[in-house]
C-alpha cells in the first residue's frame, strides 16, 4: 500500500456494473509527471468533501491492481482515504495545467505507435495525443436504458445495506446516473494521415448533453446542436489534445483499443516560458 498524490485530468461518464454498482474511471498524473489510473471508483458514493474535480490534486491510499496488468492501473484501498488537497479556483490557470500535464509524458502524434505500445511488456494504456487534423464531430444513437438485469441486481442491494444507514443515505448510494442516449465521437487524422473515429467517454461531454437538454426544455435536436457547437466550433479554436485510454477487455486485442477519456483544450498562443 502507498499513499499517492494525483493530479486529476480524467473522469469518465459513469457506467453501471453488477459487481460495483456505478463506476467512474479516474486518471491523472503523479508528482513526477507519470500517468496513474484509479479504478474501480464509485465516485458518486464519496462524501461531498471528497468529490474531486478535474485539475485538482487528491491523495489516497492505493495499491497496484492485481486484476489489471496495465502498468498505470491502481485501486484505492479504502475510499475514505481520499482527500482533496485544493478546493479549486474560479480562475483557470492553463499555464499551470500545461506545466503539470506535459511535465514528463510524451505527446504522441501517430496512432500506429501508440497501438503498438499496448502489445509490449510495459502495456502502456494512457497517452497524451495531439491530432494532426480534426475531421468531424458526430453522434450515434444508442440504447436509452441501462440493462434491466444489471439494474435489478443493483436495486436488490438496497435491502443488504447497513441497518445504521438512513433511507435517504441508502437511496443516495444507490441512485442511478442517467444513461446517455447518444455516443459522441471525434474523427481525426494522425501525422501519417491515418483516420480514426473514437468515442468520447469524458464526464464533461455527458454533463454537457444533460445540461443542454435541460436548457432547451428537453428538446433533443436543439441540445445536440449545442453540444456540437461547443465540441466543434468552440474547441476547434483551442490547442486541442486528447487523453486516450484503453479498456482492459480490449487492451492488446482490439485493432485500436483506445477511446477518448479526456479532452485537454488550452487556448492557442498561450504565453508560457516553457513552450
Amino acid at each position: 500500500m502507498e499513499r499517492k498524490k494525483v493530479y486529476i485530468t480524467v473522469k469518465t461518464y459513469p457506467t453501471i456494473s453488477k459487481k460495483y454498482d456505478e463506476l467512474v474511471c479516474t486518471a491523472g498524473f503523479l508528482e513526477d509527471g507519470s500517468w496513474i489510473r484509479l479504478y474501480p471508483l464509485p465516485f458518486r458514493k464519496l462524501y461531498n468533501e471528497q468529490k474531486y474535480k478535474k485539475y485538482q490534486w487528491i491523495e489516497a491510499d492505493v495499491e497496484k491492481s492485481s486484476k489489471d496488468y496495465r502498468s498505470e492501473s491502481y485501486k484505492v484501498i479504502n475510499r475514505d482515504t481520499i482527500t482533496v488537497l485544493n478546493s479549486g479556483s474560479n480562475k483557470v490557470d492553463w499555464n499551470e495545467r500545461k506545466k503539470i500535464v506535459f511535465q514528463k509524458e510524451k505527446i504522441y502524434t501517430n496512432l500506429s505507435e501508440i497501438i503498438e505500445l499496448t502489445k509490449k511488456p510495459v502495456y502502456k494504456s494512457l497517452v497524451i495525443f495531439k491530432p494532426t487534423k480534426i475531421v468531424d464531430f458526430s453522434r450515434e444513437p444508442t440504447g436509452r436504458d441501462w440493462p434491466k438485469d444489471t439494474l435489478e441486481i443493483i436495486k436488490s442491494k438496497r435491502d443488504q445495506y447497513s441497518l445504521f444507514q438512513t433511507p435517504e443515505e441508502v437511496m443516495h448510494d444507490l441512485k442511478i446516473v442517467p444513461k446517455l442516449p447518444y455516443v459522441f465521437k471525434y474523427q481525426f487524422q494522425d501525422d501519417s494521415g491515418k483516420k480514426s473515429n473514437l468515442m468520447i467517454e469524458d464526464w464533461e461531454i455527458g454533463m454537457l448533453y444533460i445540461n443542454c437538454l435541460k436548457n432547451t426544455q428537453e428538446d433533443e435536436s436543439r441540445a445536440l446542436e449545442k453540444v456540437k457547437q461547443q465540441c466543434w466550433e468552440v474547441f476547434m479554436k483551442k490547442d486541442l489534445y486528447f487523453f486516450l485510454g484503453t479498456r482492459l477487455m480490449w487492451h492488446g486485442k482490439s485493432q485500436n483499443p483506445f477511446s477518448i477519456v479526456g479532452v485537454f483544450y488550452p487556448p492557442k498562443n498561450l504565453q508560457n516560458e516553457l513552450f
